[in-house]
């Protein structure tokens, strides 16, 4: 049975004794839960040994307060606790002065979902920086990688850094929150005081959860569209919608599970990428689905589309490339119809003068590609498979579960 990093914690006073007679701070959010489910905040207050001082909130807050994408949260005093709550998707991103002057030691409680453009690894970052900067000590409770260890995509490019891009991680990274902090101290030359509080039992490779132990741990929400596993099986490929004109599923209850617009030619277009790369589009369902979002992109317009469904027995963990689809589907939808008006400009996470697609991609190339009429699926694999297997190399050392 698994045991995630606050279950250790709490269970094993030898653990906490670093943190005694020191002000802790606490990095959460609405799925930083015991086995038990109960709140990691509220778990450590009941323990009535550690002085907490405060708590700080990533994107949609700590407690979960912000429903929608991009909404910032602002300041508050956490109403059962009465310390303050400092926001880190608000008027700072990155921590100020004065809250790192409140504490000694930040514990970090993060659910990830294993890709680059999670905004929660980029606040990991920042704080990594700003914690090393100041003298603080940074703690990890480690909790599973619902994606698994498949690494897909390409790293980001030099130059391209951003709120959806802290540094040169490859799209789909297969380390967990506490191996990735590993990566960021090691990548920036950190003298950070950063300590692991390891999982136990946790068997990354072994399906049917192949990252997440099914029946061992509920799904909670780590953001209000991350709801269910399927859903981050699929969003190393599906976020790069947020950057099309194509509605990702925001305003129906499976965003980011699903693909569609008021104008595609569903059928036709799912032809020609079975066709044209039949390999892309192997290991899950892509099952042709009408939706009509509430809200977002062609709120109250029917779209056609596909679903992608990883939660049956024809699920392929190590077959399913969910980058490589969502690359295919915009090659093949631009072959279709080459003038379909398919990127989206606008104020995107902090950024008004570069393109979404680049920002999500890391780098203009894959737009290129798209765009490129002699492009070949063939061209895209052979820059995927270099930075795979780079970050493969990269990533192996940090790997502490097997």
């Amino acid at each position: 049975m698994i045991q995630l990093g606050i279950d250790r914690l709490l269970e094993i006073p030898d653990l906490r004794k670093p943190l005694w007679g020191r002000r802790v701070a606490f990095l959460g959010h609405p799925a930083s839960v015991t086995a038990t489910g109960l709140h990691s905040l509220d778990a450590l207050m009941a323990l009535g040994e550690l002085n907490i001082v405060a708590a700080f909130g990533p994107q949609h807050g700590m407690r979960g307060d912000k429903q929608d994408n991009m909404v910032e949260t602002p300041d508050a005093i956490d109403p059962r606790h009465g310390i303050p709550v400092y926001s880190l998707y608000g008027n700072v991103r990155y921590p100020t002065a004065d809250m790192l002057d409140s504490f000694d030691v930040l514990l970090v409680d993060l659910q990830d979902i294993g890709t680059r453009i999670y905004t929660y690894v980029t606040t990991l970052g920042y704080l990594i920086d700003a914690c090393a900067a100041a003298g603080k000590g940074l703690w990890i409770l480690d909790r599973p990688n619902p994606a698994g260890r498949p690494i897909e995509g390409t790293i980001l490019e030099p130059g391209w850094e951003s709120f959806v891009g802290a540094g040169s991680l490859i799209m789909r990274h297969g380390l967990t929150l506490g191996e990735l902090a590993k990566w960021f101290v090691a990548e920036r030359g950190c003298a950070l005081d950063l300590h692991l509080v390891a999982m136990e039992d946790y068997r990354p490779t072994e399906g049917p959860g192949f990252g997440w132990p099914i029946m061992e741990l509920s799904w909670v929400n780590p953001s209000p569209n991350a709801s269910s596993l399927n859903m981050a099986r699929c969003f190393p490929g599906t976020v790069l919608l947020e950057g099309t004109t194509l509605s990702e599923g925001r305003g129906t209850t499976t965003a980011l599970e699903l693909v569609g617009a008021p104008d595609l030619a569903i059928e036709r277009i799912l032809k020609r990428m079975r066709d044209t790369c039949p390999s892309w589009t192997e290991g899950a369902l892509m099952r042709p689905c009408w939706f009509e979002p509430t809200f977002h992109k062609h709120a109250g317009q029917l779209c056609s589309g596909f679903q992608i469904h990883t939660d049956n027995a024809n699920y392929r963990h190590d077959r399913f490339r969910p980058y490589r689809l969502i690359a295919l589907l915009l090659k093949c939808l631009r072959l279709e119809d080459p003038d379909y008006p398919l990127w989206r400009d606008f104020h995107y996470e902090y950024e008004t003068e570069r393109l979404a697609i680049d920002l999500l991609a890391g780098g203009p190339f894959l737009r290129e590609w798209v765009d490129d009429p002699e492009g070949q699926p063939g061209d895209l694999e052979r820059r995927l498979l270099a930075d795979e297997e780079r970050w493969a190399e990269i990533s192996a050392p940090l790997r502490i579960y097997a």
